[in-house]
């Protein structure tokens, strides 16, 4: 079944029949494992298939480590912009840094009472692998964004930068009037202009000198970061008012397959079975196994590419460009040079690109990541060179079309010709003019030699390969190019 279906949680204790059963329709995506590029791009890609179920309430039920910064941020703005849709963070097991942050973007929060939440400050990893507190511009931005995302959601932003910055340090303060209760950062408390209409408390427990603030759920719904604890999905269903059992959104073979497909051994054997097949097309061009084959492989690359969030259409223009000057080199342009060089720097470029979340390193890990990228594109090259060397070596003793894929040196027959009683007065090709009749010596592919009179010489066809002796015509010459046409 593939993830874009519902598969509904049963339970035994409760009746079949949900129909006169209260509250809304709900759905639960699961928010498990680091948050990485891929795992992002699947649950974003599964949050849009909810919301086209025109549901009430999507639940996200988060037990996550955290992760990338910048994935991070995008499932926080997927949830900022779901007006349409209530979304509800459950957290029964932990939240922790980047996948805190996701929580607080949500509409509303539970928690089990002993989850954990919050230690959501910005590490880096230095050029050493080592592991460090980011300097004080990136933790000013973040700190910012979290502020920025807690009040949107209605949640106290002291409490949310103490997640995010170990310096900060909150106390609580009520109102003298309403009797009012917030919660101050020292720095808020100082700029405030009306801090004499309020109460000063006692500091947050958990918010200490070089502590990022960590929540149990139980503490987060007392000091209203959360909006109370639930130790089931059942119990969520019934304080957030919606039908139980919760749908759920299974993992399904879409999803799977798109992380098999990303595995670096995966993409390895994709990219040397598409480029031999490649080849192969090339050495034999038209519609053959080789092209069908070929087309397979770096289909089924791109495409879990797409879904997996790192590649768009500008990779695969770029891959289809560095085919084409390929294309070029080998059936237009004799020899190989800037072309040919050129579409392999393309089809290089656009594979790695393919593979990248973010192109231009920004850490130790992201350098790791593109080296991976770049060994594994490289690596299937060499692979598929070393194979092609030894399939020509040993193709010429194959039967049918396998064995003229390889060119046989001409042989002494083939090359002899009369000698001459003296040094020839000009070469054979300066003798060639449009029009003349020859043979072939040599297999033409697209270049290779042929007879005209007792004259050997060097010629190419206009793309098209030519089997020895046959009948050409020559239809231009330039200078020492001299074009040939089958007859």
């Amino acid at each position: 079944m593939l993830s874009s279906g519902f598969a509904q949680q049963v339970d035994p204790q409760d009746p079949a029949d949900d129909a006169d059963r209260p509250g809304g329709r709900a759905v639960m995506i699961e928010l498990e494992g680091v948050i990485t590029p891929l795992s992002g791009a699947i649950w974003q890609r599964k949050f849009e298939q909810a919301q086209q179920q025109n549901v009430d309430t999507i639940i996200l039920r988060i037990d996550s480590p955290g992760g990338y910064l910048s994935t991070t941020l995008e499932l926080v703005d997927m949830l900022q912009r779901a007006d349409e849709v209530r979304t509800v963070a459950y957290i029964d097991q932990e939240a922790i840094s980047g996948a805190a942050l996701t929580a607080l973007a949500a509409d509303e929060i539970f928690l089990a009472a002993d989850a954990r939440f919050g230690d959501a400050g910005l590490i880096v990893e230095g050029d050493d692998s080592a592991f460090r507190y980011a300097d004080a511009k990136a933790r000013s931005i973040l700190v910012a964004q979290v502020r920025t995302i807690a009040e949107t959601a209605g949640r106290p932003p002291a409490l949310a930068e103490a997640m995010v910055d170990k310096d900060s340090v909150v106390f609580e303060a009520t109102h003298k009037e309403d009797g009012r209760r917030a919660f101050f950062t020292e720095d808020e408390w100082v700029s405030r202009k009306d801090a004499d209409q309020w109460n000063r408390g006692k500091p947050v427990f958990e918010s200490k000198k070089n502590r990022f603030l960590t929540l149990s759920g139980r503490r987060a719904a007392e000091l209203g970061l959360a909006n109370g604890n639930a130790a089931s999905p059942r119990e969520l269903a019934e304080a957030i008012g919606v039908q139980y059992p919760v749908e759920k959104m299974e993992t399904g073979v879409l999803d799977t397959t798109v992380v098999i497909l990303n595995n670096p051994l995966v993409t390895g054997l994709l990219l040397i079975v598409g480029l031999g097949a490649l080849l192969f097309e090339l050495s034999a061009p038209g519609i053959s196994i080789g092209g069908i084959l070929s087309t397979l492989c770096f289909g089924a690359f791109f495409w879990s590419r797409f879904l997996g969030g790192t590649a768009g259409w500008l990779e695969v223009l770029l891959f289809l460009l560095g085919l084409a000057f390929i294309a070029m080199e080998i059936f237009v342009i004799p020899g190989f040079g800037i072309a040919g060089i050129s579409g392999i720097g393309m089809l290089v470029v656009s594979l790695v690109m393919a593979s990248r979340h973010v192109l231009v390193p920004e850490s130790a890990r992201d350098l790791e990541q593109l080296g991976v990228s770049v060994v594994t594109v490289l690596a299937a090259m060499a692979v598929c060179a070393v194979l092609l060397l030894a399939f020509m070596s040993f193709s010429q003793n194959l039967p049918g079309p396998l064995g003229r894929i390889a060119l046989e040196p001409p042989t002494a027959e083939e090359l002899s010709f009369a000698p001459a009683a003296a040094v020839p007065q000009e070469p054979g090709w300066a003798k060639i003019q449009e029009g003349d009749l020859g043979r072939t010596l040599s297999a033409l592919r697209p270049s290779g030699k042929a007879q005209f009179g007792e004259d050997p010489v060097d010629v190419v066809t206009e793309g098209d390969f030519v089997d020895p002796d046959q009948p050409i015509r020559v239809v231009k010459r330039s200078g020492t190019r001299v074009v040939v046409r089958p007859v």
